[in-house]
């Protein structure tokens, strides 16, 4: 072999093993200000998704108020009801997350963080003047496509911004961030939704704020960098050390690393960035255990989240009244996630998913029986509680689980059947809330829960302390 041929190999094996280079760099880095600040930016752009996702539940007394859908309908399919609008909802992010997951592999985390923000806000303002039943179904379905690709994204950009060791508790304080958003929405529907201010229905305003609110995604993207392991996966070795001297130099005296023995591990070989990789060992089996998991865990955390005014106005509570409880109930989103960082990283992702799913059962069991108000209150809470700490611990699992080069189409291909399975939980909660009340929704709930419990129980892979692509 010429000296110019040995040259050029060793070049080529310099560039191939870059991304793990900086893999192992990312999972040695210790706490610093610097990379919490970046996990809160990205967590803050994500509040307008949860803003935007959430006022699903809490605008549907307004929308039935305002003659434009009704609580259930005749028919199972009925497009005239709130289970057609968070059906529209879901099917959209169906879309956004089944179809268009690869797009934050292709073009980056940072772009499509920005854009698909600004693509499903401007979809908002619309559905918010839409006056007839089609029209808000339509640009609902179109907002939730961008919601969708958002929720993927700051999966994956997080996940490849900070070490194994605080992976979950990075999750936990982002899901606390973006769901600060759920009292926030609840507050302005607790007292607009009842309004029609300058003869604009309550409802419509509750939308238009979320979406005016979001145009600060312009500022915070000045201050969030592109995820280094995306860089380096894409050749752009330069700028992927660039950020992440930056990462190493924030930390200064920061606390010791604990990664040196898991730095060590052999890295994956190399993965192809398509979605035939995901049908394929090692990952095939991952993609299916996770399709099964996002299908049932959609009932626990979208079943409650999107429906409790309607299920507090089914127990005979008013819709003023059911909007308060409402309010209060919505506290514990953000507060679930942040005393769950607590422990966070000191257990198996896994074992913390089948712990939450327990308490959603046995707290919804206690939600559909209690009529006192002190008591409902409460069992919401816990309820609430438990879903969030699911969620905050499976928006961590199901990304790292992946490499980085199919990490958002993989993430979004597994997510996309909760997103599925929510479409059709609309109209499945308000069938069996018609046909077997409030006492029934919670009954089908707990039945999901069961099987997310002996799915991940049995078949979940470990994954505490372990570095990503290794």
């Amino acid at each position: 072999m010429s000296a110019v041929d040995a040259g050029s190999v060793a070049d080529l094996a310099i560039t191939k093993s870059e991304p793990d280079q900086i893999s192992r760099r990312l999972e040695a880095l210790p706490t610093s200000s610097y990379v919490w600040r970046l996990v809160i930016l990205l967590s803050l752009g994500g509040c307008f998704e949860i803003y935007d996702l959430f006022f699903t539940g809490y605008i549907a007394p307004g929308l039935t108020r305002s003659g434009l859908l009704t609580t259930t309908t005749h028919a199972f399919f009925g497009f005239s009801g709130m289970g057609a609008f968070v059906a529209a909802t879901f099917a959209g992010l169906f879309v956004g997350t089944f179809f268009l997951g690869f797009l934050a592999d292709r073009y980056g985390r940072k772009a499509i963080f920005t854009y698909s923000l600004l693509f499903y806000s401007a979809a908002s303002v619309m559905m918010a003047f839409q006056t007839t039943p089609e029209g808000v179904l339509l640009w609902r379905f179109i907002a939730g496509i961008g919601i969708g690709v958002e929720v993927i994204t700051i999966d994956a950009y997080i996940t490849e911004l900070v070490p194994s060791w605080m992976r979950g508790r990075a999750f936990a304080i982002n899901q606390a961030v973006m769901l600060s958003a759920v009292p926030i929405v609840a507050a302005l529907s607790w007292w607009l939704v009842p309004l029609s201010p300058y003869g604009l229905d309550g409802w419509r305003w509750v939308v238009l704020i979320g979406a005016a609110a979001s145009m600060v995604i312009w500022v915070l993207r000045l201050y969030v960098p592109e995820s280094p392991l995306w860089l380096a996966r894409h050749g752009r070795t330069d700028e992927a050390d660039k950020i992440m001297r930056k990462l190493e130099a924030s930390a200064g005296t920061g606390a010791p690393r604990p990664a040196a023995a898991s730095a060590m591990t052999p890295a994956r070989a190399p993965v192809k960035g398509g979605y035939a990789e995901l049908f394929r060992p090692p990952y095939a089996s991952l993609v299916v255990l996770f399709m099964i998991f996002n299908l049932c865990q959609a009932f626990g955390v979208y079943g409650f989240a999107n429906w409790v005014p309607a299920l507090l106005v089914e127990k005979g509570i008013n819709v003023t009244k059911s909007l308060q409880y409402s309010f209060i109930i919505a506290f514990a989103y953000p507060l679930a996630p942040l005393l769950a960082s607590t422990f966070a990283d000191r257990f198996e992702r896994k074992w913390i998913i089948c712990g939450a799913a327990a308490g959603i059962s046995i707290f919804g069991i206690g939600f559909s029986q209690f009529t006192e108000p002190a008591l409902l209150i409460a069992c919401g809470v816990l309820v609430t509680g438990a879903n969030m700490t699911l969620s905050y611990a499976y928006h961590a699992y199901q990304t790292e689980v992946f490499p980085t080069a199919i990490r958002a189409r993989a993430a979004g291909l597994v997510y996309s059947m909760s997103r599925l399975s929510a479409t059709f939980s609309g109209f499945i909660v308000a069938f069996m809330l018609k046909e077997a009340g409030v006492i029934g929704v919670f009954g089908l709930i707990a039945a999901a829960m069961v099987i997310v419990i002996v799915a991940i129980g049995i078949w979940g892979p470990a994954v505490r302390g372990k570095p990503l692509d290794a």
